[in-house]
């Protein structure tokens, strides 16, 4: 991985005196000395900073072999078949060495810029999530990253049973999978506390849902996310942050009230952040609203999930009943009952409103399976 910009050819000062250790090595048979290794290593990494690749470096040299070879002292004054042999079984044995210097100075200078450019991208992951930074300079960091913050963004968390981070199986999968169909523009995904994130353009819209799909995937033996939070679109640097927080919010309100969903959007959760400001009056609303359907047949349960079914539903009686399994008369009885006990009308707009805030309420305080 080479973060440095693309370089001109090799300029001849890197083989500056190798022709002359081969010529020594020609005459003595000896290996090349530590501070001749350690000045291949530094030549080597000169030459990955400089945006040399290994194999360009490496033809450099054997190229230099090739145009000395005749020229040694030590071949040029051997004196028979077994003479020449020995002069280069020498020579090779040195031009091996000083191939595997260069090798590790071009790899040491590799994994450092690899832990440069990884520790960039932590920092300005860390910016990008928690607001830090001056929001002018944040965008133009991210451009290094692919993303236009100008743009409108949103946030897709996914937690699992165990945490992930950058070379996680999942989340290496998941980075593949969405830059092949997405491209590698508007699209970050790294991890943070554990959890994998997704940074995406709202414009994709089956971007999220993608990540979604792919973190949750059980692949062979590997076990996907368990759930994921999905945060609102927003625009600029600060929107991203909203976004983030968002979707955090949603994994924990999850956790909070123990829902089941593999997929939560902030956007279908707003309300009950605000039911949960005030348990007491939310507990009062309830009670009043609701507190009469325990006198139904039943009790309140199959009436309660009678609203929530009509609300999912979009109040399409059909659709109801389909997802309550039950028939449309019945739902229609059912409807009839809560208007009587509770003096609500679920066809009356401010009044199914009403009644359906205080359902949201009665999923938050568990009623009526726990007394409020």
């Amino acid at each position: 991985m080479n973060r440095y910009s693309p370089a001109a050819a090799l300029p001849a000062d890197f083989v500056e005196g190798y022709a002359a250790l081969l010529g020594d090595v020609s005459l003595t048979g000896r290996l090349p000395r530590r501070p001749e290794l350690d000045d291949l290593r530094d030549r080597g990494e000169r030459a990955a900073e400089a945006g040399h690749g290994l194999r360009e470096l490496v033809s450099l040299f054997l190229g230099e072999t090739r145009r000395a070879w005749g020229t040694l002292p030590g071949v040029a004054r051997a004196s028979g078949a077994a003479d020449h042999a020995r002069t280069g079984d020498a020579v090779l044995g040195a031009v091996d060495a000083a191939i595997a210097a260069l090798g590790e100075g071009h790899e040491r200078a590799q994994r450092l810029a690899v832990r440069q450019e990884e520790a960039a991208r932590r920092e300005f992951v860390d910016d990008l999530l928690y607001g830090r930074s001056d929001l002018g300079r944040l965008a133009e960091r991210a451009e290094r990253f692919g993303l236009r913050l100008a743009h409108e963004h949103a946030v897709a968390v996914a937690e699992g049973d165990e945490p992930f981070d950058d070379v996680h199986p999942v989340a290496r999968r998941v980075e593949r999978e969405l830059i092949g169909r997405f491209g590698d523009r508007d699209v970050l995904i790294t991890t943070k506390g554990g959890r994998l994130i997704c940074v995406g353009a709202s414009s994709e819209h089956s971007l999220l849902d993608a990540f979604a799909a792919g973190a949750q995937r059980v692949d062979g033996r590997q076990r996907g996310a368990r759930r994921v939070a999905i945060g609102r679109p927003h625009s600029g640097a600060g929107g991203v942050v909203r976004s983030y927080e968002e979707a955090l919010s949603a994994l924990e309100l999850a956790e909070q009230l123990e829902l089941t969903e593999p997929v939560l959007r902030a956007a279908d959760l707003l309300v009950f952040p605000v039911l949960l400001r005030d348990r007491a009056a939310m507990a009062d609303l309830v009670r009043t609203v609701l507190g009469p359907l325990t006198q139904g047949r039943g009790g309140a349960g199959p009436l309660l999930e009678t609203l929530r079914a009509c609300a999912a539903a979009g109040y399409v009686n059909a659709e109801a009943a389909r997802r309550l399994k039950v028939s449309v008369r019945t739902l229609s009885y059912r409807l009839d009952r809560i208007k009587i006990l509770t003096g609500y009308d679920p066809a009356d707009g401010l009044q199914r409103f009403t009644l359906e805030t205080a359902a949201l309420g009665a999923q938050v305080l568990d009623w009526p399976d726990k007394p409020l």
